[in-house]
């Protein structure tokens, strides 16, 4: 089931290679060397037929074309068996009408969830698992999101990130507060005396908009 996942850190940092692993999900065995050439968003929630994760799952389902159109897979995980994955999707269809098209895996043993630092070595059960890592096309983790049991995270919010984070790695620029899509892109900041001397009348250093 799983690749060396017992010897991954529990405290994974931004730019850290993002653990291998191989489990069953409801859509057949899933690998995450499978998702090499694409980003991926790598979810864990507490637990199946709760009404925080069901909320959860029903937006991502709702935005699954928008993360592909970022060329952008999601893939959820918890603690739950692939019996009770299985039974909650067909009730959140049945339930809402809405169908689940992305894989949802099993960690019973939580090895997955240890390894990402989703579960602290000494826990016992999934309680506290909200976590979200978004994986770039070389396996490297690009963000990393935490949120409490109690409360949901903003997948419009995820979906801003993602995009983001491609943009600013495409056009070699940083996005600002709540940027999106179309929005002014900021320059890196000059490190030279002749990159200063450059810079326009009145125009600051260390924040600049990008000319078009």
């Amino acid at each position: 089931m799983t690749e060396n996942l017992e010897a991954a850190s529990a405290a994974l940092r931004i730019n850290d290679r993002a653990p291998g692993f191989t489990a069953r999900s409801t859509t057949g065995e899933v690998s995450l060397l499978s998702y090499r050439g694409r980003w991926l968003l790598f979810f864990s929630h507490p637990a199946d037929f709760t009404s925080v994760c069901t909320s959860e799952f029903i937006a991502f389902a709702r935005a699954h074309a928008s993360f592909s159109e970022l060329n952008c897979d999601l893939l959820g995980l918890s603690v739950d068996s692939l019996y009770s994955h299985v039974a909650w999707l067909r009730d959140i269809e049945r339930s809402f009408g809405v169908k689940v098209p992305f894989p949802l895996i099993e960690d019973s043993g939580m090895v997955i969830a240890r390894a990402y630092g989703m579960l602290d070595n000494s826990s016992e059960n999934s309680g506290t698992v909200r976590a979200t890592y978004v994986i770039d096309p070389k396996g490297v983790i690009r963000a990393i999101v935490w949120y409490p049991m109690n409360v949901g995270r903003s997948v419009g919010e995820l979906l801003r990130l993602v995009e983001a984070l491609q943009t600013s790695e495409r056009e070699g620029a940083l996005t600002p507060e709540g940027w999106k899509h179309g929005d002014p892109l900021l320059e890196p900041a000059t490190t030279s005396m002749e990159e200063a001397n450059e810079l326009r009348k009145g125009e600051s250093w260390y924040y600049r908009e990008r000319r078009g």
